[in-house]
């Protein structure tokens, strides 16, 4: 049904007006001012927007130039109602952006003409670009699910087959593969890393049955959800097939290739009944497999991990870490690739024990999150944040803003709403300043309460940002129905994407995506003049990464801003 949005701020005027667009079949929503039609136009996005010029506090003028500067509202057609006649607030209001402009009293057949002629022309314009977006979309949907160099699926089809499998056997297994010293293997010989892929796969699928599953996740890792399995033997015969296999020579270009395998094995339903965590347990016991030398498989158990004692003393220093003030936030400055100014940081959490030193986030980070313990070290940083970012902004710096991350379990809270509507008031940081940070993982975990969470952030003046986007199980099309404003591609992506065909095909779509769907773009992790070239020229917005800086504590982030570093007069090879 087509939404229109009526802004008028005349009792009578407005009740008539909608109950016309309702008789009409029309699904008709009212705001009473011009500031309430903003927000009404933001959170629905009508069809199609009726709006009074004379207005008190935001006239129809404002409301028109507001919405014509915001990327979700500046394409909804607006027709402007009022008594003024005079041509040159007719010349005003069509050069803001009004697409038609009736003059009070009217009829209903004027109103109901200008309404079906708007929309058409609407419909007209947008009608080739919808077109072309679903024909992206398609492809970038065949690129994110399928591997270009081994035409194998990739980590998005995964859950779903795992979900298949799962639903008709009571035994399901995940191997975890990864290829034995890949990169070195690469770096001495002469042929191409995507011709040894290829035939990695082909020998791989050779052991499998036609219902098994491959995928491929990353450079040297692959992953296979077996089917009809009924005993642990048959899981043991496969990988000893697979290890044999792989061991015997490769042939490529007159040259003996030589490589060994690291499997892990997690079963579902015995090591857990979600896919995310088997994955983990999988790569747990893979990487154990890679440290006792490779070449052989092991199934997951509890003894796998002899840095249990570590880990429960890790976990107590952990629990005072905050008390003991052992925690500073570091800020990775982001920029504008456009001006090569920087645009802001996002924050970076750094723990520095007393007795260990630096301790590295890899660590620390999914211990806290297991304990509990991220809710309130991620206030802390959150706050932190909010604060050294708003002292830079009294110092010299008005426009700056601040990127924060924002686990599972902090999105989960109940309260995280009101407790970063605090936060923002004690540090006296504009609410446009800030962006969160969220995996899709994170969103995907309760969708109806994670788009209601979002748009009460929304309401707030906070932006949202995908982050690690590519990495996760959810497409863009199916990320679409979140309201958020900005997609940070993941560094596995940005790695070599001048040359690698993989990460070019993926970031192009991405950015090819992005710019329908008038989303911004960071690419974080570039490193090399290369790669940052290959955005430029490709229309990403910012970047982030240790190309320009690493990540700083807060001193050295003010002296960089202070000296006016930018990203021009660095050389681009």
């Amino acid at each position: 049904m087509t939404k229109i949005l009526v802004i008028e701020d005349e009792d009578s005027v407005r009740e008539n007006l909608l109950e016309l667009l309702e008789l009409e079949c029309f699904e008709a929503i009212a705001a009473e001012n011009g500031r309430r039609g903003v927000q009404l136009a933001q959170e629905e996005l009508p069809d199609l927007i009726l709006c009074d010029v004379s207005m008190p506090e935001l006239d129809g003028f404002s409301v028109l130039e507001q919405l014509r500067q915001s990327p979700r509202t500046a394409g909804i057609p607006l027709i402007f109602l009022t008594a003024r006649s005079a041509p040159h607030d007719f010349r005003q209001g069509m050069r803001l952006g009004a697409d038609d402009y009736l003059t009070k009293p009217f009829s209903q057949d004027d109103l109901l003409a200008a309404i079906a002629t708007r929309l058409a022309k609407h419909a007209a314009i947008t009608q080739p670009y919808i077109q072309v977006l679903q024909s992206i979309t398609a492809e970038f949907s065949e690129r994110l699910n399928y591997d270009p160099v081994t035409c194998l699926p990739t980590r998005l089809l995964l859950q779903e087959k795992f979900n298949q499998i799962r639903a008709n056997q009571a035994l399901t297994p995940i191997l975890s593969l990864k290829i034995d010293h890949f990169d070195a293997l690469c770096f001495c010989s002469d042929y191409t890393e995507d011709d040894l892929l290829r035939v990695i796969t082909q020998r791989l699928l050779a052991c499998l049955d036609m219902d098994d599953f491959l995928a491929r996740l990353s450079d040297d890792q692959f992953v296979i959800l077996l089917t009809n399995i009924k005993h642990r033997q048959s899981i043991h015969a496969i990988c000893q097939q697979i290890l044999v296999l792989l061991s015997q020579p490769f042939q490529l270009e007159q040259q003996d290739v030589f490589l060994t395998l690291s499997i892990g094995i997690a079963l579902y339903p015995e090591h857990g009944p979600e896919l995310n965590g088997l994955m983990h347990k999988a790569n747990l016991v893979m990487h154990h497999v890679q440290q006792q030398g490779g070449n052989q498989y092991r199934f997951y158990t509890a003894s796998v991990n002899p840095l249990q004692v570590e880990r429960l003393a890790l976990e107590a220093s952990l629990r005072s870490a905050l008390e003991n003030a052992e925690f500073q936030v570091y800020y990775q400055p982001q920029l504008d690739l456009q001006t090569g100014k920087v645009l802001g940081a996002e924050a970076l959490l750094r723990w520095h024990n007393r007795e260990r030193g630096m301790v590295c986030p890899a660590d620390f980070i999914p211990l806290a999150e297991e304990s509990g313990l991220i809710n309130p070290i991620g206030e802390w940083v959150l706050q932190t944040a909010c604060q050294q970012t708003q002292r830079l902004r009294e110092r010299g710096f008005p426009t700056l803003r601040i990127a924060v991350n924002l686990s599972g379990q902090q999105f989960s809270q109940s309260h995280l709403v009101q407790t970063i509507s605090q936060i923002l008031k004690i540090t006296h940081l504009d609410p446009t300043a800030l962006e969160l940070e969220l995996t899709e993982t994170t969103l995907l975990q309760n969708q109806s309460e994670a788009i209601s969470t979002l748009n009460d952030l929304k309401k707030l003046g906070i932006q949202i940002a995908i982050d690690d986007f590519g990495t996760g199980y959810a497409s863009l099309s199916y990320l679409k129905q979140f309201p958020f404003d900005t997609l940070k591609i993941d560094r596995c992506f940005i790695h070599n994407v001048h040359s690698e065909s993989y990460n070019n095909a993926i970031t192009m779509a991405v950015l090819q995506m992005s710019q329908r769907l008038n989303l911004q773009v960071i690419a974080e992790g570039v490193e090399i003049p290369a790669e940052l070239e290959f955005l430029q020229n490709h229309g990403c917005q910012t970047m982030q990464g240790f190309l320009f800086s690493r990540p700083l504590p807060v001193a050295e982030y003010e002296v960089l801003l202070a000296e006016g570093r930018g990203l021009f007069p660095l050389e681009v090879a």
